[in-house]
């Protein structure tokens, strides 16, 4: 049975992260040097699967993610791929925002509240959505049989819920930094069930001490 494997990754850490602060696709940050220093000792510790190709956000925080990770692999930047906007709550902090009764409404997961610049759930989700499934068409198409992608916590946690094996809430598919999910496919599941299956962590072995503990 031949696969075709696509591995999906968080940008690294920026200042706004660590911070504790909301960047979504509204905010352009760079890695920070925190963030440059954890993808670099996360290479060193980790093997991070191969890749013929690196599919990325256009955001500087997963380009910059994909240079250090990828060095020398043909990037195809993708504005999909971008986080969702958060509008007037970009650069702000929880702490800032506890006070703001638009605030408490849009975290309601049964509010339709959408804050002034943002972009709404629904258009996010559909936007998202159907982007795991066309990664593996091109890769298909194209004859690339593995394939990086470099993009946001959002991102991954809605494409993981719409199209992925096991089948989990998308808070479920949450992942640090620097890692993800390694998934795949053959051309019989893309075509049947349009549904790939999360086979391991990237970087291989990352959960490998938490697991033995749990």
């Amino acid at each position: 049975m031949q696969y075709f494997k696509l591995h999906l990754i968080r940008h690294g850490l920026t200042r706004g992260n660590l911070e504790g602060r909301y960047i979504g696709g509204g905010t352009d940050l760079p890695l920070c040097s925190e963030g440059r220093a954890q993808l670099q000792a996360l290479t060193e510790q980790f093997a991070y699967p191969a890749a013929g190709v690196v599919f990325t956000s256009p955001l500087l925080r997963a380009v910059q993610t994909a240079e250090i990770l990828y060095p020398g692999v043909r990037t195809i930047e993708l504005q999909d791929l971008r986080e969702m906007n958060f509008g007037v709550f970009e650069g702000r902090t929880v702490a800032e925002l506890a006070k703001d009764p638009a605030f408490a409404a849009w975290m309601d997961p049964a509010s339709a509240t959408v804050p002034a610049g943002a972009e709404s759930r629904a258009a996010f989700a559909a936007r998202t959505g159907g982007l795991l499934m066309k990664l593996f068409e091109f890769m298909i198409k194209s004859h690339i049989q593995e394939a990086a992608c470099i993009t946001h916590g959002g991102v991954i946690m809605n494409m993981l819920a719409r199209h992925a094996l096991p089948q989990r809430r998308p808070e479920d598919w949450m992942t640090d930094p620097g890692c993800g999910y390694s998934l795949r496919l053959d051309t019989a599941m893309w075509m049947r069930d349009h549904l790939a299956e999360a086979y391991d962590i990237a970087p291989h072995g990352y959960l490998d001490g938490v697991e033995e503990e749990g």
